[in-house]
């Protein structure tokens, strides 16, 4: 089969279909009844939240509410049912499935149910499953006139199809989807195009799949999304190269490393960082001249009773008092210049970071561009994919420097959402594995997971994800050929949940260990960069401080290392 539908069933992959008006209608008239005449908290926060469409939330309250012993069935399907949509949309596939199938054959809502099992058989590559319960859905709603409904199945159908290899099929749903597009909907007629293009291409009908493939692209150029422009133009790259028309190809293949390299925002966060700094500086200033004109105004209402002072005791007292509103002023000036001063070597740190992180892996994607020209002139395929691989793997490792550059920039200029809430830890380490799942195989590494207790904690889940990568990125990163790591969740002693990364990589000298622990209590601007400490350390233990938690490293050199994440418990599961 050719490379080309990989790429494009990548691209739509995540799109799946609605809820249908009438039955979800029905399933909230008999929730919002048994609300009224039955005294469930955790019941009617479920079904709340999944009507505000709060997924955590729901999956929690559902979670909860099924733990109640007495419950009717009409309570469980409906429970079993909020619980599956809001896994679903979590990516907990395996835990929806197991949820929709515990929902009663009689329910109300059978319809729902055949749906949302067809989502989860699509998303586990089950396709022949996930056919049988989009053929039962669309039966049983053949004369139902929703038209985004009808788009979404048949799109999930034809998917199904051209993964079975049953392309007649693939087409005839395909073609469906695309009789009900809006001219105006651009994504879903680039989507479209691309589908059937891949259903003509893995028939080799070139004549037919390759005029598709250039129709999405020129839809995708003109449009704003990012995702669409870099698929296209990599399929046009595949296309090109099935051709032997190797210029065009590499054109494509570069236009697609263009919306993927994140390296084009390198301008706006050095903008952002200046831009702030002078913002922050004009603030301070204009700061200190009010301070400083208030000083004055007191100086001079000081003399005034000095002058008109009729006694020796108005005048000492009025002294005294002055002096001491002047000597807490100046020390308000001295104690904002400091934090002026700090910022300033903030910045020029990230300013450092920036400069020199960013020089040597610039050259180096320059060298291998120029190395692929020359590979492409000698018809070197063994090259140019070697010097292409290279490329996206030193890209990657720049984008993750920005991200922490940014990440770093918005937590000090206080533009960070910073919202610390009740959550479950396992949703999040399942969430942040998942998304290392395709690094992780493509660097022969293995991973296992140890989930002793899971534990409910307060916490900002944004930055616990942007924590968990940077230690499962360096675990990679510092992993000497293959290895193993593996992630461990519990609750320990001091009712503190924890998260521990452990991993086979070349482990960190004593002495550097004992500076990355000595990080806790150091700010940014007390760091020497030649002392080998990243920003992506600091940005970790800033954030895992910002949460109330612990972040500790234990490590050997040759042994690997293992790196403590602790987050106070608020209530035990």
């Amino acid at each position: 089969m050719r490379i080309i539908i990989i790429i494009s069933l990548l691209f739509i992959s995540n799109i799946f279909s609605q809820d249908l008006k009438f039955s979800l209608d029905h399933l909230f008239k008999e929730g919002d009844l048994l609300c009224d005449s039955i005294n469930d908290i955790s019941f009617c926060k479920a079904l709340d939240y999944y009507k505000q469409k709060k997924d955590d939330s729901c999956y929690i309250y559902s979670s909860k509410a099924l733990l109640v012993k007495n419950n009717i069935k009409k309570r469980l399907d409906i429970l079993y049912y909020l619980q599956a949509s809001s896994a679903i949309q979590k990516g907990l596939y395996k835990k929806a499935k197991q949820s929709l199938y515990s929902i009663s054959e009689t329910s109300s809502f059978m319809s729902l149910k055949n749906k949302q099992l067809g989502v989860c058989y699509l998303s586990l590559k089950k396709y022949d499953s996930a056919i049988y319960f989009f053929k039962k859905f669309e039966d049983d709603n053949i004369n139902l006139d929703g038209v985004k409904t009808q788009k979404d199945i048949y799109h999930n159908l034809g998917l199904c199809y051209i993964h079975t290899k049953k392309y007649e099929k693939a087409e005839k749903y395909f073609d469906k989807e695309l009789s009900l597009l809006s001219k105006n909907d651009t994504l879903a007629l680039v989507r479209s195009k691309m589908d059937l293009a891949n259903v003509y291409y893995n028939q080799y009908l070139d004549d037919k799949a390759i005029p598709l493939f250039q129709e999405a692209y020129d839809l995708a150029k003109n449009y704003s999304d990012i995702e669409s422009k870099r698929f296209t133009s990599e399929n046009m790259g595949y296309v090109e190269k099935d051709r032997k028309r190797f210029d065009k190809s590499v054109d494509y293949f570069i236009e697609a490393m263009k919306w993927k390299d994140s390296l084009w925002n390198r301008d706006r966060i050095i903008e952002l960082a200046d831009r702030d700094k002078k913002l922050t500086v004009a603030q301070k200033d204009k700061e200190i001249a009010i301070q400083e004109s208030e000083i004055k105004q007191k100086e001079a209402v000081q003399r005034g009773l000095i002058l008109g002072a009729s006694g020796l005791l108005l005048f000492l007292g009025g002294l005294g008092f002055f002096y001491s509103k002047l000597k807490k002023q100046n020390s308000l000036i001295t104690q904002q210049k400091e934090e002026l001063t700090i910022a300033n070597k903030t910045k020029n740190y990230l300013f450092s970071v920036v400069s020199h992180d960013l020089r040597s892996p610039m050259n180096t994607i320059k060298y291998q561009h120029e190395q692929l020209k020359k590979h492409i002139a000698d018809n070197n395929l063994e090259g140019i994919e070697e010097a292409n691989n290279t490329a996206i793997t030193v890209t990657e490792s720049t984008s993750h420097l920005l991200n922490n550059v940014l990440h770093w920039s918005l937590e000090q200029s206080n533009q960070m959402v910073f919202a610390q809430k009740e959550y479950p830890l396992k949703p999040i380490v399942e969430h942040v594995l998942y998304d290392y799942e395709h690094l992780i195989e493509a660097n022969a590494i293995e991973i296992s997971t140890n989930y002793i207790q899971n534990s409910i904690v307060k916490a900002d889940r944004e930055s616990i994800k942007i924590v968990l990568r940077n230690l499962l990125d360096n675990a990679v990163k510092y992993m000497n050929g293959q290895g193993k790591i593996s992630v461990e969740m519990g609750v320990d002693n001091e009712n503190y949940g924890y998260i521990a990364i452990q991993d086979t990589g070349i482990g960190i000298p004593a002495d550097r260990l004992d500076k990355i622990n000595a990080l806790k209590g150091v700010s940014i601007d007390k760091i020497d960069r030649s002392e080998g400490v990243g920003l992506g350390l600091i940005l970790c233990q800033t954030l895992i401080k910002k949460n109330n938690g612990i972040l500790s490293f234990d490590s050997e050199v040759g042994q690997g290392t293992k790196v403590t994440i602790q987050l106070p418990v608020v209530n035990d599961l």
